[in-house]
């Protein structure tokens, strides 16, 4: 099956995991939420990372592998500075590239449709 990026879809992730409730649920949640959509092929133009959503583009994240498949397939991944640097893990990023909110604020404007996790 070949990949197919969606015309101008963005994905917001706003936290480390997916849902409200467990941590380690959530955590367990993104995980294969994100390993499926590199499998099916249906993906999203841009993601964004904001607040503790940071920390799933950084060093030790479980999901790095799947957000590289992503990267490599055309996705462009956008973590927020300001939630770098509050959480003071600037350095340990992995993956995508960093943005400001006003370059946020512009993706989410572009899209055709913003799905938020």
């Amino acid at each position: 099956m070949t990949s197919q990026i969606s015309n101008n879809t963005l994905l917001q992730i706003t936290k480390d995991g997916m849902g409200s409730g467990s941590d380690e649920l959530g955590l367990k949640l993104i995980t294969n939420y994100l390993r499926l959509i590199v499998a099916d092929n249906r993906l999203p133009k841009i993601i964004v990372f904001y607040n503790s959503g940071v920390k799933l583009i950084c060093e030790g994240s479980p999901v790095l592998e799947s957000l590289k498949a992503l990267e490599e397939k055309g996705v462009k991944l956008v973590a927020c500075k300001t939630c770098l640097d509050f959480f003071e893990i600037t350095d340990k990023k992995m993956v995508g590239t960093v943005g400001s909110m006003p370059d946020i604020i512009t993706l989410q404007y572009d899209a055709d449709k913003v799905i938020n996790i």
